[in-house]
């Protein structure tokens, strides 16, 4: 299981500085949506600059316009852009072709998702990535999102699934034997008085599983 660190909410100094305590016990770099609001595609490049063997996720939340905002985030250097699962098909399409010129992916939120035909809609169209998400509006302190979750990708195995929502060192054991291949980790890293030593931490529980 990968650990995708999630950077939203925070300065561009602060996304550096945990960068540099996190970067040796994560695998994908997620610049979250706030982060791009804030600091555009400059963003993305001086993390792909600095990070250049990393896969460098950009949190895009694309739901219009899909080929222009794909090849605007992998021109900047991203590996993987977020699309919206209810994004309309052409925008899917169109995003998913731009990502195989590219020799890139995309990664498809499934918030708000509640039927699993979806799912299968998304996979049928040649999405390959997903990701389970509760929003942070949505999110109950200290509690994982809820297992139900799952029962989305179930019957998919061809998809590799993201989860993101709650997971911290407390939750994290949870997803032991699950279908999830990504946790996607945020506060419970960036907020943490150790950024490093709680990445640590989440490496070696997951070294465990």
């Amino acid at each position: 299981m990968k650990i995708q660190l999630a950077l939203d909410r925070l300065s561009e100094e602060a996304c550096f500085g945990i960068l540099e305590e996190t970067h040796e016990y994560i695998d994908w770099i997620e610049v979250g949506t706030g982060v791009i609001k804030e600091y555009g595609m400059e963003i993305v490049r001086k993390i792909k600059h600095q990070y250049p063997h990393k896969t460098i996720v950009a949190d895009m939340k694309t739901c219009d316009a899909g080929k222009h905002e794909a090849k605007q985030a992998f021109a900047a250097g991203a590996d993987i852009i977020t699309v919206m699962a209810f994004s309309h098909d052409n925008t899917i399409k169109e995003t998913l072709e731009v990502a195989r010129q590219h020799h890139k992916k995309i990664m498809v939120d499934l918030l708000g998702v509640q039927q699993q035909n979806r799912v299968r809609e998304l996979n049928e169209l040649g999405v390959d990535l997903v990701c389970l998400h509760v929003g942070k509006d949505m999110q109950e302190e200290g509690t994982l999102a809820s297992p139900s979750l799952m029962q989305l990708v179930e019957g998919t195995e061809a998809l590799h699934v993201a989860m993101a929502g709650g997971i911290s060192e407390k939750t994290i054991g949870e997803l032991k034997n699950s279908i999830v291949d990504i946790a996607i980790v945020g506060s419970a890293i960036t907020s943490a008085d150790s950024p490093k030593s709680a990445s640590a931490k989440l490496k070696e529980l997951i070294s465990e599983f």
